[in-house]
């Protein structure tokens, strides 16, 4: 029974779940998608099946092994394309096994900042690049039970083709650059219509660094992942083999050294770093080199100059549960702590004898190294000594690379604990210079599988998502479904943000490191005060009681976001490009678009040709009302005077 108007509405309209491609703009122009105008955009349903030839304005229905047709069609067919107002993807169970693969990147992603020539070489032969196209419809991605909903309405529609009435779909995806048309970064950062990407990248040390010390000597080994990926939908991104399986095997294995009184035997600094902004132009790792060349708070304790190598684990989640896991190492040249890392790799594949784990060096064939946040550190230095670890050779074994299929169900858990178990022991050896495979000390390295579990249904899962008991035992989440989109940096950048602005994934991030790579000391678990930051403590878990615990730590945010853009008096600038910074000549700048509100809504509407039709039914009546008024009159008034 309906008792408001709310109700009139909720019977009238349905809102529908669903995930929009939204607008994406760079220094030459823009991508992803928009309205095309000021307004919503309303038209019938139809399957793309039943849309070879669009005779009228459409919203077309189609599943994810018709999107990269459909979408060349658009290029290469105007007038169809004219007559597409909006288009709206299914989901479904255990789609992946239905599909050979969907990247909607590119075959070579980022190949700008590729450190060699060969940038038409195809690490991602399956990649059709349709997310790197500009589309002035809106696009979304539905959900599975809406999926139905669309289904039913678009059969509606085939089966009333000559009725009165169709079902459709409004779609407000009205983006701020649109409308004010603003169509490239340097005009709609001036205009205040949109935003830069980026967020805060989270790096820590093992064991904590003396910041009071003024000599900083001992050499540093970098371990290297990143938390970010891309897709067409700006809200299901979850990158679960690239890279999120490489950030999950990284925090396995900080919690994995984190055990007993194994960094005694150090006589180097570990130094962990989890990038974020990596899928757009290696945002957070530019920055970060660059706040160290600035030396700002952001990396207060470390020195560019002492860091060693880059031991980078990337794309690590797909490794077959065969005899023999077989991992992958890229290296960037010759030299020798390259050659140390690969003897570290294989010393460490030995002393863990019951995962038959396999460490091959990549094909010599390769051009270089894989797109991998390593690439930066070559920018600036082409003889930095780097590995990326990967669970491909020549391409990549992720058929879902950037796309909203790489989830949970495309890589194995057994990948992740093996590549955690290979990375620490590394790392050990590396930091120790301890090369003994049978020492206590090494063998005692071994990871929680419980843990890699947990991680991978908070970090690539709905339920329980952020909600689970790790993530809320760090932080109180604004989300319980993941998202690994960069996001965009709302406030000014600092080392020490407001955590609102600092997203889920982010702050559990820090909060993890920050407590692993803790040193016990006296009243380190005090609560925390103001002076918590003093000492070199910080303050952690503050989000679950308000209280916090303080502990000693060396981790920090790194803000991440454009070498090109300065934030000053409340609002962005373009720098101008600096011939001193060949990578920042590249840089695309990127930012995403304001909008008010995006949603997508189902109803039945009458034909218009039903309307003119009554309207013409209704002039008529009125027409023949008043002739029948005339001759009735005229006839009364002739009866009368025989009276």
């Amino acid at each position: 029974m309906m008792e408001s108007v709310p109700d009139l509405q909720s019977s009238m309209y349905m809102t529908i779940d669903g995930y929009p491609c939204v607008r994406l703009l760079n220094l030459s122009g823009e991508i992803g998608c928009s309205n095309p105008g000021r307004e919503k955009v309303v038209a019938p349903i139809i399957t793309l099946n039943n849309a070879n030839e669009l005779t009228q304005l459409s919203a077309v229905l189609l599943s994810v092994d018709e999107i990269e047709s459909f979408f060349a069609r658009i290029s290469n067919d105007t007038t169809f394309a004219s007559n597409v107002a909006g288009v709206l993807v299914e989901s479904g169970p255990e789609i992946q096994n239905k599909l050979k693969g969907f990247s909607p990147a590119l075959k070579f992603p980022q190949s700008d900042f590729a450190p060699y020539r060969s940038i038409n070489y195809e690490w991602n032969p399956i990649g059709s690049g349709i997310m790197w196209n500009t589309y002035n419809f809106p696009v979304f991605l539905l959900s599975q039970s809406s999926t139905l909903t669309l289904q039913e309405a678009a059969l509606n529609n085939e089966k009333s083709k000559k009725s009165y009435t169709a079902d459709v779909a409004e779609f407000d995806l009205v983006m701020q650059t649109m409308k004010a048309g603003t169509h490239d970064s340097k005009s709609c950062l001036e205009e205040n219509t949109c935003l830069p990407l980026g967020g805060y990248s989270v790096w820590s040390s093992l064991p904590p660094i003396n910041i009071s010390s003024s000599v900083q000597s001992k050499p540093i080994i970098l371990a290297v992942a990143s938390m970010d990926s891309a897709s067409f939908f700006r809200d299901k991104n979850l990158g679960a083999d690239s890279p999120i399986s490489g950030l999950i095997s990284l925090l396995a294995a900080v919690d994995a050294l984190s055990k007993g009184n194994i960094v005694d035997d150090f006589n180097k600094q570990l130094v962990f770093i989890v990038f974020t902004g990596e899928a757009w132009g290696y945002l957070g790792s530019r920055r970060f080199l660059l706040e160290l060349d600035l030396q700002s708070d952001a990396v207060s304790g470390l020195n560019y100059s002492l860091i060693e190598r880059v031991v980078e684990i990337g794309s690590i989640g797909k490794v077959l549960n065969q005899e023999a896991k077989n991992f992958f190492v890229h290296t960037a040249g010759t030299s020798s702590a390259t050659n140390e890392t690969l003897d570290a790799l294989r010393i460490a594949q030995d002393s863990v004898k019951s995962d038959h784990i396999v460490v091959l060096s990549a094909n010599a064939s390769n051009p270089g190294i894989p797109p991998s946040s390593l690439m930066a550190f070559l920018g600036k230095d082409s003889l930095t000594s780097g590995v990326v670890l990967e669970d491909f050779d020549t391409v990549f074994t992720n058929k879902f690379y950037h796309s909203h299929l790489d989830d949970l169900s495309n890589i194995n858990s057994s990948a992740i604990v093996a590549a955690a178990s290979l990375v620490a022991r590394t790392l050990y050896i590396l930091a120790s210079g301890n090369k003994n495979t049978s020492s206590s000390a090494l063998t005692s390295i071994n990871v929680n599988v419980s843990l890699v579990e947990e991680l991978m249904g908070c970090l690539l899962d709905c339920e329980p998502g952020l909600s689970c008991e790790l993530v809320k035992n760090y932080i109180t989440p604004a989300n319980t479904c993941p998202s690994n989109y960069v996001g965009v940096i709302v406030d000014e950048p600092s080392s020490t943000p407001y955590i609102g602005y600092v997203s889920d994934i982010s702050r559990f991030v820090w909060n993890f490191l920050a407590e692993k790579t803790s040193i016990s000391k006296e009243n380190a678990t005090s609560v925390c005060s103001k002076d918590c930051s003093n000492d070199g403590r910080v303050c952690i878990r503050a989000e679950t009681d308000g209280k916090g615990v303080c502990v000693v730590s060396t981790t920090r945010y790194v803000p991440a976001y454009s070498t090109r853009l300065k934030f000053e008096s409340g609002s962005w600038t373009v720098l101008p490009p600096n011939n001193s910074d060949p990578m920042g000549l590249l840089d695309a700048v990127w930012t995403e678009s304001n909008w008010n509100t995006i949603g997508l809504r189902v109803y039945t509407v009458q034909n218009s040709s039903f309307d003119n039709i009554v309207l013409l039914g209704s002039i008529a009546i009125t027409v023949l009302a008043y002739f029948a008024i005339v001759i009735t009159r005229a006839f009364l008034t002739k009866a009368l005077k025989r009276d």
